[in-house]
């Protein structure tokens, strides 16, 4: 996607990505291809690679899904 104006990370002017979550501007540097998110959404979801599966948890854990 070609998209014109400054990282909103990095303030770089080689922006090149929308963020899929927060709709920020920017740079190759700052996005994840993976998730499609920049890194700063990316820190605050976390990959579904980092969560743990019920199985894993200890005993006595709750688990709630909504």
């Amino acid at each position: 996607m070609s998209v014109a104006g400054l990282c909103e990370l990095c303030e770089r002017p080689d922006v090149d990505h929308t963020c899929d979550r927060c709709g920020r501007l920017v740079c190759d540097r700052h996005w994840d291809e993976d998730t499609g998110m920049c890194v700063e959404c990316g820190a605050e979801v976390g990959r579904p690679s980092d969560r743990m599966s019920p199985e894993d948890m200890p005993d006595g854990v709750d688990t709630y899904r909504f």
